[in-house]
């Protein structure tokens, strides 16, 4: 019997995740709360709070559900790919792919996520700023990469590079959800084919 309720309890406990998860690519993370759940799952509040604990626990639960997801669907994928710049290139194109999904992530959740929460808030910020930075890493590891197999040119600065990603980024996050434009993900293709091109020192 204790089994029984273990087990239960644990598939509540992944629905309550699941549906924050539901809610945060929809609406953003910021729309997330206890009662937004329960409404969702069709069960009490109490019943939500009892599970995780407090809004805060949720958020974190959800985030690392996004974690989860952006390291099966985009790193790993791309970590399979031969160093340098086929790797960047898969990198992006799985990255621009993955936030053209209306029905996965409306763009990246991190982007959203570090203008929606509150500056006093700062422990779930802090993380938000954590993940914004590993990523940041992330691209620069995989440019300088693409240097050293001489697939982007000896002076290219990986930090600039990375900055210019970013906001190519941002524009396309834009596009997706402010302008619903339908264009905005061959649009966000080109600007990386374009913004690569004079640093690449091999076509492909």
């Amino acid at each position: 019997m204790t089994r029984k309720r273990s087990e239960k309890s644990e598939q509540t406990l992944a629905a309550i995740v699941a549906a924050g998860f539901d809610i945060a690519r929809k609406q953003g993370l910021q729309s997330v709360s206890l009662t937004s759940v329960a409404k969702d799952l069709g069960i009490s509040k109490g019943g939500v709070a009892l599970r995780v604990g407090s809004i805060d626990a949720l958020k974190n639960m959800v985030l690392d559900e996004y974690e989860a997801y952006f390291k099966r669907t985009v790193f790993e994928p791309a970590m399979e790919a031969p160093p340098g710049l086929p790797r960047l290139d898969m990198l992006m194109r799985l990255w621009i792919r993955g936030g053209a999904d209306m029905h996965v992530l409306l763009g990246s959740m991190y982007g959203h996520c570090t203008f929606e929460v509150d500056p006093i808030h700062l422990p779930l910020r802090e993380r938000l700023v954590k993940g914004f930075v590993l990523w940041q890493k992330t691209l620069e590891r995989t440019i300088r990469q693409a240097m050293q197999h001489q697939h982007l040119r000896p002076d290219t600065d990986p930090e600039q590079l990375v900055f210019e990603i970013f906001g190519l980024m941002m524009s396309f996050m834009y596009a997706q959800r402010l302008s619903k434009s339908e264009h905005s993900l061959e649009r966000a293709e080109s600007a990386y084919t374009r913004l690569l091109w004079p640093y690449r020192t091999v076509v492909g």
